[in-house]
């Protein structure tokens, strides 16, 4: 087995760190602060074709690989930014790419790679239906040769900033379905024709993720909305979540990478009693630990891309992947702010927005809690806890 990146790959990784530098700490110091959208930055990802890594070449894509994805978000967090505002355009290419009609895929991904529109939303949670995605509300109702759809949505992110929705709902009701899974359908929906039909309510959170609730209200979509199949909807969902799975491993590798070096930084050059605190060994072992978590995630979340990438079942692999990595990422933050001392809640050194951003992933898009539900009864065969 070989675990070392292609020339090509590498040339990928330096890339995008290359394009990465030009918006530095301060920059996102200055988005977290506002609360803005980090228009600049997914702009010039776009113009550069770094969005659009994942759509196939036929479709104006660079038609790379999951794994190459999961380099250009890692490459993203690891150089201090915040690849959350804009990776649900590659993870949501799962479901378009597999399951989406040709016609979808003429008409919209060569709009996508250009940089034209977005793809940026994904509406799923609703307030009643977190993890339990099957109790989703929100339904479409067929009506000749449209859907009628009305419910609504939590915790969709990016909304503003995106021209297109992917949007699961049930055209099914949960209680006339033999398997809780069936009777749900996937649409795209282009917001540009429809959204005046949606109300998206932002909702404030402790860190800059431009997350909302959305109400659905009589929106009126075209038969040819229907991603796939009627009713068939949660299955192909499960292609883009185990992608999702897998690039957020990757930025919380590129987050534990981050604070494992400035921590290492900081305890070179802070003297304390004249010598450097990095001497200790209190502080040296936590910041040790945490390198050997990121890297052990690291090759977890690349057999999962790899057999992503071959077509192959990779559920319990992107779901441990997201786990390790984002316990790595934490135990990471812990050691840098640990080290930093009062100087880690400073905005001035960044270390207080990257924590609070890592934190994010120990919970979403699945818990933690779940995940290792997940292994316990799919992968260990115990009964089933929930």
């Amino acid at each position: 087995m070989d675990f070392e990146f292609s020339n090509g790959q590498r040339e990928i990784r330096d890339a995008v760190a290359s394009l990465c530098a030009r918006f530095g700490d301060e920059y996102w110091r200055q988005c977290d602060e506002r609360g803005a959208y980090p228009e600049e930055f997914v702009r010039a990802l776009a113009e550069a074709g770094w969005l659009a890594a994942l759509i196939p070449q036929q479709y104006g894509g660079a038609g790379l690989s999951l794994l190459e994805g999961s380099i250009i978000l890692e490459e993203i967090n690891h150089s201090g930014g915040n690849a959350a505002a804009c990776h649900a355009q590659m993870y949501t290419m799962a479901a378009l790419l597999k399951h989406g009609s040709e016609e979808h895929k003429r008409r919209y991904l060569p709009r996508i790679a250009s940089g034209e529109l977005r793809l940026q939303a994904f509406g799923v949670t609703e307030p009643d239906a977190g993890s339990e995605t099957p109790r989703i509300k929100t339904f479409a109702r067929r009506s000749g040769d449209r859907y009628v759809i009305n419910g609504g949505k939590i915790f969709t992110s990016r909304y503003q900033h995106s021209d297109m929705l992917l949007l699961l709902t049930r055209t099914t009701p949960f209680d006339e379905v033999k398997k809780k899974t069936d009777g749900m359908s996937l649409f795209l929906v282009d917001l540009r024709e429809h959204g005046e039909a949606i109300r998206a309510v932002p909702i404030p959170t402790m860190i800059n993720h431009g997350t909302n609730q959305l109400f659905i209200d009589n929106l009126i979509v075209p038969r040819e909305a229907l991603v796939g199949e009627e009713g068939k909807g949660f299955y192909y969902l499960l292609s883009s979540l185990n992608a999702e799975r897998i690039l957020v491993a990757s930025e919380s590798i590129g987050d534990g990478r981050w604070f494992v070096e400035h921590a290492v930084r900081y305890a070179n050059e802070r003297r304390v009693f004249d010598r450097a605190i990095g001497m200790n060994q209190g502080v040296q072992f936590p910041i040790a630990r945490a390198h050997m978590a990121v890297e052990a995630a690291s090759l977890m979340r690349l057999k999962a891309a790899a057999l992503f990438d071959a077509g192959r079942p990779c559920g319990g692999e992107a779901n441990m992947a997201k786990y390790l990595a984002t316990e790595a990422a934490w135990e990471a933050g812990e050691a840098a702010m640990s080290t930093l001392g009062g100087y880690g809640f400073t905005k001035e050194y960044h270390v207080e927005r990257k924590w609070r951003e890592a934190r994010l992933y120990r919970t979403a898009p699945i818990s933690n809690n779940l995940v290792l539900s997940y292994v316990a009864e799919h992968l260990l065969g115990l009964p089933r806890s929930y």
